[in-house]
């Protein structure tokens, strides 16, 4: 290698070949073999080592912002996920009253072991899960865990073999809200129920995102391709450039290309695209009141092809009303009942409605608050009630009529048994107060009822109650009758309209209870008194049925439309709060009042069973029509896997009275297909399934650990699940338009001077400084601009994407993307191409012209790509840049950030930039129109005709 020091120009022009030594002539060899940089004058070590920290700092400089505001936002979620432990935990005790060797000692709650013994006393929380050993007036309430809003009273002896329903556990987390205790701890920490739901939760595996997955696939695309394309550049100049052309390309140089190759595969914008997408996204929708606790997880809800969700308070008003109310056969709509609330005594049945109010009213949990009182309608209308929705709706209906009020308060309470999922019913045993007048109390007049005896009031689930029964009130007969064989068949008739309606069916019921039926030395609060009064149950007289609506929310048929236009299958999921509620026939009816149901007919798992056998039924082929199917909890439990693989095919699904495994094997069974699930709940025994679905969505209203362990809540309504949708799908959509704006502008642009000038010996058309202007500046800000483009009309009628095929940067998006200057100079591309370092007439400042020419083409002609890009299918007349303003903005600043680098003068003494004469500044606009002309009638060939080859090649 020569010495750069000593060299002459004799020696110079000598390997030039060149005979005239004109001082001209060798000014312009120095000047061509300097500038090019590709023959045996190497540089010094210093320079070309400046130039690959150059690129390197330029090329990763821009990423560093974005890596920065990525890692805090990871560290948020991180930070964020880990509260649902965390929130776990705040519903535990932190000490407790245990006795240890015979003396009563103050615990830490972890500390607690498997035989201790713990005191409870009210107001406390249950720190394990304990069997009573004593009880004294004890109540827990479980609606933490089961969603009963009734408190449990607790027991000595075991009353269910089902762990969960018997009296005599208190389960760990659930509060005790009357009398005290002492139980033996029987299961701790992961153990009981309650560490069970958390374990559920805890140790679902943290997994990627969609977005999170597309990213990853896309850096390994480009990191392939780069690899590739440096190791083929290598073995080039090894097996090729080194031998033919020694005085080409030296080490160091070589090693500028390989890093130039690298940098120009990177979307530098793209990091920053991601991050300002997501981050708008996320801000738009907290507008509509929609918290995302994860940026990447906008995506994901915008990927979703199934969607899961509760019924009660998320599709509904969570607001109970009689609908319809029947004495037997006497049935009274809504506008009846209204009309006999205005004065019940005018109605020839008047006697049997009280009845049925006063039977409401008794066996009723429900209470107003008594600071208002209920002198006029208008009054009422301001009542604040507190209690069960099913029982504040029956002491509604019961306040409307006049005589109400003053029933309520004749009878004062003697014991009661709340509704609980097992027995599906609540009973009361009343008194007459001694201030009461039996003429004054027409429920009292019944059965010789004297002021000594009980009143018991039953309600419940009519087919918990029915075998129970042995009279039906008839107001033809004005009495009793027998319960017969027809009656039931009416009475059953009656349930299932109104269950086909959408309507919850409760049956009320009453017995005389005689003062001698129950021993006087029993206390109401002692277990013997409770099991006198359950072998009572019987022989019941049926005062009538209730037929209560929980209507829909105003927005959820819209909500439901929109899903099921976008390809989203809507499935309800009911949960086991209301079991003598949520029959599956009403669960049915009130998905098909929203449009979750359309098919006429609803099979059952019988349908799944008859299949079983089908050769033709395989996993993931649909060979079923377009079906609905309703299935319980228990039903799910006995499917194999056959069954479940047929139970995933269907469009329309309601699952009824599910429980939290069963909620998660839901989660588990469709992701496992394939599908991008979404999951809502409010609840703690929500919690797993809302963890394990690929978007979590938690209620506003609910507790704490759901929305820990959700992604995304609901502040307000359900129907902003519509706004994070389109918002989601728009994620994908304008990263997607990111993505072919850059390709073309960064990386071809700065590929193809390294690819030209290394394969045909060109000169390199953009030198380094002005590749990394491009890759950093100029195509940064158009970029941005893409993220914050608005959603394209039509954009919830596409099917969601398939996540395994549809990615980010497909086949079809690269074919999308797929020397003038010199020419005009005089300088013919013929003596230019396979020159490797002798440009014959090619100096420094024509060279620096040209680069500088090629600077400001690949700006002006990306005001083409940059607007062309903005929609996918729909013209620039249709998706106007008015509704992006910041796309003309970003444009004339990068064209004003290249001039402020080329035309100043310090800079192009650094940088070795130069102006360009002004009609290069028009020259490159008309081949961007020439881009947007042909990009626009490419999509008026998709639109026009959806099914041709143009169509299919498009993005």
């Amino acid at each position: 290698m020569l010495d750069w020091h000593k060299i002459t120009v004799d020696e110079v022009l000598q390997r030039l070949n060149v005979s005239d030594k004109t001082g001209l002539e060798t000014t312009q060899a120095q000047r061509r073999l300097h500038s090019a940089g590709k023959n045996a004058i190497s540089p010094p070590p210093k320079n070309w080592m400046r130039k690959i920290l150059g690129w390197l700092l330029g090329g990763f400089g821009s990423l560093l912002l974005a890596a920065i505001l990525q890692a805090v936002f990871n560290a948020w979620q991180d930070f964020s996920a880990s509260k649902v432990i965390s929130s776990i935990r705040g519903l535990l005790p932190t000490d407790v009253l245990a006795i240890r060797g015979g003396a009563r000692t103050k615990l830490d709650a972890e500390q607690l072991v498997t035989g201790d013994i713990v005191l409870i006393s009210l107001g406390e929380k249950v720190p394990a899960d304990l069997r009573m050993i004593e009880v004294n007036d004890l109540r827990f309430d479980r609606s933490i865990l089961t969603g009963e809003s009734e408190p449990v009273s607790g027991r000595v002896e075991k009353t269910d073999d089902n762990f969960l329903e018997t009296k005599n556990i208190a389960l760990q987390g659930t509060h005790c809200v009357n009398g005290s205790g002492i139980g033996v701890v029987i299961q701790t920490g992961d153990k009981t129920v309650f560490g069970r739901i958390a374990k559920l939760s805890s140790h679902e595996r943290t997994r990627l995102t969609t977005l999170q997955r597309e990213i990853l696939h896309f850096v390994f695309i480009i990191g392939g391709v780069a690899t590739t394309v440096a190791v083929f550049i290598v073995i080039l100049w090894a097996t090729w450039l080194r031998v033919s052309h020694p005085s080409y390309i030296n080490v160091s140089n070589l090693l500028i290309d390989i890093v130039s190759v690298m940098i120009a595969f990177m979307p530098d914008g793209l990091p920053l695209a991601v991050t300002l997408s997501l981050a708008k996204v996320a801000h738009t929708l907290s507008k509509h009141k929609v918290l995302c606790k994860s940026l990447t997880i906008v995506e994901t809800l915008g990927s979703v092809n199934v969607l899961c969700s509760d019924k009660t308070g998320t599709l509904t008003q969570n607001r109970m009303h009689v609908e319809n109310a029947t004495v037997f056969d006497y049935v009274m709509n809504n506008e009846k009942i209204q009309s006999i609330a205005k004065d019940v005594q005018d109605e020839p049945e008047a006697t049997f409605i009280t009845q049925l109010i006063g039977v409401g009213m008794l066996c009723n949990a429900a209470t107003f608050t008594p600071r208002l009182s209920f002198a006029s309608s208008t009054e009422e209308q301001q009542l604040d009630p507190v209690g069960d929705a099913t029982d504040v709706a029956v002491l509604r209906f019961a306040y409307r009529m006049k005589t109400s009020e003053a029933l309520r308060e004749q009878w004062v309470d003697i014991f009661k048994q709340s509704f609980n999922s097992k027995t599906k019913f609540m009973m009361k045993l009343s008194k007459l107060t001694e201030t009461a007048s039996l003429e004054t109390s027409p429920i009292a007049s019944w059965d010789n009822f004297s002021r000594h005896d009980y009143m018991m009031t039953v309600k419940g689930a009519p087919e918990v109650l029915l075998p129970r029964c042995s009279h039906v009130l008839d107001p033809k007969q004005g009495r009793p009758v027998a319960l017969t064989t027809e009656a039931v068949r009416r009475l059953t008739a009656i349930q299932e309209d109104w269950a086909k309606e959408g309507q919850r069916v409760i049956l009320l019921a009453r017995r005389v209870v005689r003062k001698h039926m129950i021993p006087n030395d029993l206390s109401p609060s002692t277990d013997e008194f409770a099991e006198e009064v359950d072998a009572l149950n019987v022989d019941l007289t049926i005062v009538g049925l209730l037929g209560l609506m929980d209507p829909l929310k105003p927005t959820v048929k819209h909500t439901v439309s929109v899903c099921r236009r976008a390809g989203i299958r809507f499935f309800i999921v009911t949960g086991k709060r209301h079991p003598h509620c949520d029959h599956p026939t009403t669960a049915t009816s009130i998905a098909r009042d929203a449009g979750i149901i359309t098919a006429r007919s609803v099979h059952s798992v019988t349908e799944l069973e008859q299949r079983q056998n089908k050769a033709s039924i395989k996993a993931g082929v649909d060979d079923l029509p377009k079906q609905s199917v309703v299935i319980t909890g228990a039903q799910l439990d006995a499917l194999d896997q056959a069954q479940m693989d047929q139970l995933c095919q269907y469009e329309e699904i309601v699952f009824a009275r599910t429980s939290p495994e069963q909620k998660l094997r839901i989660v588990h069974e469709f992701k496992a297909r394939e599908n991008v699930v979404a999951m809502t709940g409010d609840g703690v025994n929500d919690a797993p399934s809302l963890k394990a679905a690929d978007c979590g969505i938690a209620m506003g209203q609910g507790s704490d650990v759901a929305k820990e362990a959700a992604d995304m809540i609901l502040l307000d309504d359900f129907s902003a699940i519509v706004v994070a949708l389109e918002y989601g799908r728009l994620v994908f959509d304008n990263l997607k338009k990111t993505i072919l704006y850059l390709i073309p502008a960064g990386s071809f642009s700065e590929l193809v001077p390294i690819l030209l000038n290394v394969l045909l010996g060109l000169p390199q058309m953009l030198s380094n400084i002005q590749m990394i202007l491009i890759c950093v500046v100029t195509d940064v800000i158009p970029a941005l601009s893409m993220c914050l483009e608005p959603p394209e009309a039509g954009l919830l009628e596409r099917k969601p994407r398939n996540v395994k095929t549809e990615r980010l940067a497909d086949w079809r998006l690269l074919f999308h993307a797929s020397l003038w200057y010199l020419q005009r100079q005089g300088i013919p591309f013929s003596s230019l191409v396979l020159g490797f370092g002798n440009w014959p007439g090619l100096d420094d400042e024509l060279l620096f012209r040209a680069q500088s020419v090629s600077f400001f083409t690949l700006i002006l002609m990306q005001w083409g790509n940059l607007f062309s890009t903005r929609g996918r299918k729909l013209s620039i007349f249709q998706h106007t840049p008015a509704s992006n303003w910041y796309v003309v903005p970003a444009a004339a600043t990068s064209l004003c950030l290249g001039i402020f680098f080329s035309y100043v003068p310090w800079f192009q003494s650094i940088f070795q930039t130069r102006g360009v004469p002004v009609e290069f500044f028009f020259i490159p606009l008309t081949f961007a129109l020439g881009l947007l002309f042909l990009d626009e009638s490419r999509k008026y060939c998709v639109r026009r005709y959806p099914s041709s080859w143009v169509a299919k090649l498009a993005w």
